[in-house]
């Protein structure tokens, strides 16, 4: 089988890597319209997808889409477009909406490719609802999903990613190996082919289930940054991840022009277009030491 790989470009690449749930949106994304349309309020319909996980040795990400399907069963078709236009209903925090655009234009000013990528436990039947996937703003969205019928029906987990497996999914954007499917994430690439180096790698998260993509991003010189919502003001996850070495930066979940999410992540493209031209100035200078 042949994939679609993606080349290493002449401009650095700097891919920003979004958790979705509580970190562009205030709330799961199941919870907004989805889990009431069932018949449940929000706690009810966690304690139950959680206690089949307990009860059966379970993953709880496959808990909740299995959940989720046979509750639909009697109150709602559960078809690929019915989740989408949930998706299309959930709510973002303040500035998402105009985010993504408004920093690869900073980024294309500034000689960088800035590149947009959702890695989400959640689901990406919804995600692919919302108006900034529909208006083009993810490179890519890798996010658990269901296999459909002949007739647009779910019937099994297509994908399903929980915290740990999420890191596959850097390794897939350093080499541009982006297919769920490709094996040459395994290869072998000399750093100077490393299409995304973990330095130009961010990783915007808000809780535990982020550690594993904020250490190894952090540990490889990167980016990791813990977000918290504005409205609580609670810090005590961030305290905590930057306390253990997860995090670098922390700031409050607005994505607003000028917010301090804003402006850090501008300062880390500032970084990058500076910093990527000392790294080719090495690499020219490497390779003709060589004879090449």
């Amino acid at each position: 089988m042949d994939f679609i790989r993606k080349q290493k470009e002449e401009l650095p690449v700097l891919a920003i890597c979004y958790d979705f749930d509580k970190t562009l949106s205030p709330d799961d994304m199941q919870a907004q319209g989805y889990i009431q349309s069932v018949g449940y309020d929000v706690k009810t319909f966690w304690d139950k997808s959680n206690k089949m996980a307990q009860d059966n040795d379970m993953d709880t990400n496959l808990a909740y889409m299995y959940t989720m399907m046979t509750e639909a069963e009697g109150n709602l078709p559960f078809t690929k477009k019915t989740l989408a236009a949930y998706g299309a209903k959930v709510k973002f925090f303040n500035g998402v909406e105009t985010w993504f655009e408004r920093i690869r234009a900073y980024g294309k000013v500034h000689g960088v490719i800035v590149e947009h990528y959702i890695i989400s436990s959640g689901l990406k039947e919804m995600i692919e609802g919302t108006p900034m996937a529909k208006n083009g703003a993810f490179e890519k969205i890798y996010a658990s999903s269901f296999y459909y019928n002949e007739r647009g029906v779910a019937k099994w987990p297509a994908q399903v990613i929980n915290y740990t497996s999420k890191t596959q999914f850097l390794f897939r954007i350093e080499k541009g190996t982006l297919d769920i499917n490709d094996p040459a994430v395994n290869d072998y690439f000399p750093p100077e082919q490393m299409r995304v180096p973990f330095r130009n790698i961010v990783y915007i998260g808000d809780s535990d289930t982020d550690i594993p993509c904020m250490k190894l991003v952090n540990s490889s010189g990167g980016h990791s940054i813990g977000v918290y919502n504005p409205s609580t003001m609670d810090k005590q996850k961030v305290f905590k991840m930057i306390q253990d070495n997860r995090i670098k930066h922390f700031a409050p979940a607005d994505y607003s022009e000028g917010s301090e999410l804003d402006q850090l992540v501008k300062a880390i493209i500032d970084k990058t277009a500076t910093y990527e031209k000392l790294e080719s100035n090495y690499f020219d200078n490497l390779a003709e030491a060589r004879g090449k």
